[in-house]
Protein backbone atom coordinates (compact mmCIF):
# COMPACT_ATOMS: atom_id res chain seq x y z
CA UNK A 1 0.00 0.00 0.00
CA UNK A 2 1.43 3.54 -0.99
CA UNK A 3 2.12 6.01 1.75
CA UNK A 4 0.84 9.64 1.13
CA UNK A 5 3.93 11.26 2.75
CA UNK A 6 3.58 15.12 3.69
CA UNK A 7 6.13 18.15 3.38
CA UNK A 8 9.73 17.18 4.97
CA UNK A 9 8.60 13.68 5.74
CA UNK A 10 11.25 10.88 5.21
CA UNK A 11 10.44 7.56 4.64
CA UNK A 12 12.68 4.04 4.62
CA UNK A 13 12.33 2.12 0.91
CA UNK A 14 14.28 -0.77 1.98
CA UNK A 15 13.97 -1.77 5.94
CA UNK A 16 10.84 -3.72 5.73
CA UNK A 17 11.79 -4.36 1.32
CA UNK A 18 15.58 -5.43 1.99
CA UNK A 19 15.64 -7.18 -1.49
CA UNK A 20 14.07 -4.05 -3.25
CA UNK A 21 16.61 -3.10 -5.72
CA UNK A 22 15.39 -0.90 -8.68
CA UNK A 23 13.01 2.13 -8.41
CA UNK A 24 11.20 4.10 -10.53
CA UNK A 25 10.73 7.79 -9.64
CA UNK A 26 7.92 9.03 -11.31
CA UNK A 27 7.03 12.75 -11.66
CA UNK A 28 3.42 14.22 -12.71
CA UNK A 29 2.54 18.04 -13.14
CA UNK A 30 -0.50 19.73 -15.27
CA UNK A 31 -0.69 22.88 -16.73
CA UNK A 32 -3.66 25.18 -14.87
CA UNK A 33 -6.43 25.21 -17.03
CA UNK A 34 -7.45 28.94 -18.20
CA UNK A 35 -10.84 30.17 -18.08
CA UNK A 36 -12.10 31.27 -21.59
CA UNK A 37 -12.87 35.23 -21.61
CA UNK A 38 -13.84 37.37 -24.40
CA UNK A 39 -16.17 35.68 -26.37
CA UNK A 40 -15.92 34.83 -30.10
CA UNK A 41 -13.35 37.45 -30.62
CA UNK A 42 -11.44 37.15 -27.87
CA UNK A 43 -11.00 33.28 -28.48
CA UNK A 44 -10.19 34.36 -32.21
CA UNK A 45 -7.59 37.28 -31.48
CA UNK A 46 -6.27 35.77 -28.19
CA UNK A 47 -2.45 34.82 -28.59
CA UNK A 48 -2.15 30.61 -27.33
CA UNK A 49 -0.28 30.55 -24.40
CA UNK A 50 3.24 28.39 -24.82
CA UNK A 51 2.84 25.01 -23.45
CA UNK A 52 5.10 24.80 -20.05
CA UNK A 53 7.91 22.31 -20.54
CA UNK A 54 9.04 21.21 -17.17
CA UNK A 55 12.19 19.46 -17.19
CA UNK A 56 13.64 16.85 -14.49
CA UNK A 57 16.73 16.11 -13.61
CA UNK A 58 18.52 13.98 -11.09
CA UNK A 59 21.26 14.96 -9.10
CA UNK A 60 24.17 12.16 -7.94
CA UNK A 61 25.93 13.55 -4.70
CA UNK A 62 28.89 12.67 -3.26
CA UNK A 63 28.92 14.30 0.81
CA UNK A 64 25.85 16.42 -0.47
CA UNK A 65 27.91 18.04 -3.14
CA UNK A 66 27.88 17.87 -6.57
CA UNK A 67 31.13 16.44 -7.64
CA UNK A 68 30.91 17.10 -11.39
CA UNK A 69 28.77 17.70 -14.59
CA UNK A 70 28.56 14.42 -15.49
CA UNK A 71 26.22 13.77 -12.07
CA UNK A 72 23.71 15.62 -13.65
CA UNK A 73 21.22 13.55 -15.66
CA UNK A 74 18.97 14.94 -17.27
CA UNK A 75 17.48 15.06 -20.75
CA UNK A 76 21.04 16.10 -22.36
CA UNK A 77 22.57 13.36 -20.61
CA UNK A 78 19.85 10.56 -20.19
CA UNK A 79 22.15 8.15 -18.61
CA UNK A 80 24.72 7.83 -15.80
CA UNK A 81 28.19 6.85 -16.42
CA UNK A 82 27.53 3.91 -13.74
CA UNK A 83 24.36 3.28 -15.55
CA UNK A 84 22.22 3.08 -11.90
CA UNK A 85 20.40 6.23 -12.75
CA UNK A 86 18.56 6.92 -16.04
CA UNK A 87 15.85 9.20 -17.00
CA UNK A 88 13.66 7.72 -19.55
CA UNK A 89 13.37 11.24 -21.80
CA UNK A 90 12.09 14.00 -22.16
CA UNK A 91 8.32 15.23 -22.14
CA UNK A 92 7.89 18.55 -23.75
CA UNK A 93 4.00 19.52 -22.39
CA UNK A 94 2.86 17.35 -19.07
CA UNK A 95 0.07 16.87 -21.63
CA UNK A 96 -1.55 13.53 -20.78
CA UNK A 97 -2.71 10.97 -17.71
CA UNK A 98 0.16 9.06 -15.60
CA UNK A 99 4.17 9.87 -14.81
CA UNK A 100 5.13 12.60 -16.99
CA UNK A 101 8.87 12.10 -16.62
CA UNK A 102 10.77 8.85 -14.79
CA UNK A 103 13.91 8.39 -13.82
CA UNK A 104 15.28 4.85 -13.13
CA UNK A 105 17.70 4.35 -10.26
CA UNK A 106 19.29 0.85 -10.03
CA UNK A 107 20.13 0.78 -5.98
CA UNK A 108 21.97 -1.80 -5.61
CA UNK A 109 24.00 -0.34 -8.58
CA UNK A 110 25.07 3.08 -7.49
CA UNK A 111 28.42 3.51 -5.89
CA UNK A 112 29.18 4.03 -1.97
CA UNK A 113 30.87 7.17 -2.68
CA UNK A 114 27.48 9.12 -3.42
CA UNK A 115 24.84 9.33 -0.78
CA UNK A 116 21.96 10.84 -2.01
CA UNK A 117 19.92 11.53 -5.73
CA UNK A 118 18.28 15.13 -5.23
CA UNK A 119 15.44 15.15 -8.01
CA UNK A 120 14.69 18.93 -9.05
CA UNK A 121 12.55 20.14 -12.10
CA UNK A 122 12.74 23.33 -13.90
CA UNK A 123 10.76 25.20 -16.19
CA UNK A 124 12.50 25.23 -19.21
CA UNK A 125 13.13 29.28 -20.82
CA UNK A 126 10.57 30.06 -17.40
CA UNK A 127 11.97 33.61 -17.62
CA UNK A 128 11.48 33.99 -21.55
CA UNK A 129 8.07 32.63 -21.19
CA UNK A 130 6.85 34.52 -18.36
CA UNK A 131 5.72 31.23 -16.98
CA UNK A 132 6.34 30.06 -13.18
CA UNK A 133 5.31 26.62 -11.03
CA UNK A 134 1.78 29.42 -10.15
CA UNK A 135 1.33 27.87 -13.68
CA UNK A 136 1.34 23.82 -12.66
CA UNK A 137 -1.27 21.60 -10.66
CA UNK A 138 -1.61 18.15 -9.58
CA UNK A 139 2.61 17.84 -9.19
CA UNK A 140 3.99 14.97 -7.45
CA UNK A 141 6.55 12.21 -6.88
CA UNK A 142 5.89 8.98 -6.31
CA UNK A 143 8.37 5.94 -5.82
CA UNK A 144 7.90 2.43 -7.63
CA UNK A 145 9.32 -0.73 -6.86
CA UNK A 146 10.03 -1.48 -10.40
CA UNK A 147 9.76 -5.24 -10.05
CA UNK A 148 6.46 -5.28 -8.73
CA UNK A 149 5.33 -2.16 -10.06
CA UNK A 150 3.43 -1.10 -7.31
CA UNK A 151 3.83 2.41 -5.87
CA UNK A 152 5.79 2.84 -2.46
CA UNK A 153 4.84 6.46 -1.10
CA UNK A 154 4.17 9.51 -3.29
CA UNK A 155 4.20 13.15 -2.58
CA UNK A 156 1.61 15.75 -3.68
CA UNK A 157 2.96 19.16 -3.90
CA UNK A 158 0.21 21.46 -3.09
CA UNK A 159 1.55 24.35 -1.80
CA UNK A 160 1.80 27.75 -3.38
CA UNK A 161 4.61 28.01 -5.98
CA UNK A 162 3.66 31.08 -7.36
CA UNK A 163 6.98 32.85 -8.73
CA UNK A 164 8.95 29.82 -8.75
CA UNK A 165 10.75 28.63 -11.54
CA UNK A 166 12.33 25.76 -10.41
CA UNK A 167 11.47 23.01 -7.91
CA UNK A 168 13.79 20.42 -5.48
CA UNK A 169 11.02 18.02 -5.42
CA UNK A 170 12.29 15.29 -3.28
CA UNK A 171 15.50 12.79 -2.78
CA UNK A 172 16.70 9.39 -2.17
CA UNK A 173 19.32 9.00 0.74
CA UNK A 174 21.86 6.20 2.32
CA UNK A 175 20.97 6.31 5.90
CA UNK A 176 23.00 3.64 7.98
CA UNK A 177 22.62 1.12 4.94
CA UNK A 178 19.13 2.07 4.46
CA UNK A 179 17.52 3.75 1.46
CA UNK A 180 15.15 6.38 2.32
CA UNK A 181 13.36 9.18 0.55
CA UNK A 182 12.71 12.88 1.35
CA UNK A 183 9.98 14.67 0.39
CA UNK A 184 11.23 18.31 -0.24
CA UNK A 185 8.92 20.18 -2.48
CA UNK A 186 11.13 23.12 -2.17
CA UNK A 187 10.43 25.84 -4.86
CA UNK A 188 12.98 28.12 -5.72
CA UNK A 189 13.87 31.30 -8.41
CA UNK A 190 16.63 29.97 -10.06
CA UNK A 191 16.17 30.61 -13.65
CA UNK A 192 17.43 27.07 -14.85
CA UNK A 193 18.89 23.64 -14.34
CA UNK A 194 22.55 26.10 -14.40
CA UNK A 195 21.65 28.12 -11.91
CA UNK A 196 19.65 25.74 -9.50
CA UNK A 197 22.75 22.93 -9.41
CA UNK A 198 24.64 25.77 -8.14
CA UNK A 199 23.13 25.09 -4.27
CA UNK A 200 24.65 21.79 -4.51
CA UNK A 201 28.18 22.70 -5.41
Amino acid sequence: MSISLQKGQKVSLTKDNSSLNKVIIGLGWDQVKKAKSGGLLGSIFASKPADIDCDASALLLKSGKLAGKEDIVYFGNLKHCTGSVQHMGDNLTGAGDGDDEQIIVELSDVPQEYDRIVVVVNIYQAVQRKQDFGMIENAYIRIIDAKSNNEMCRYNLSENYDGMTAMIFGEVYRNNGEWKFNAMGQGTDDPGLGELIKRYI
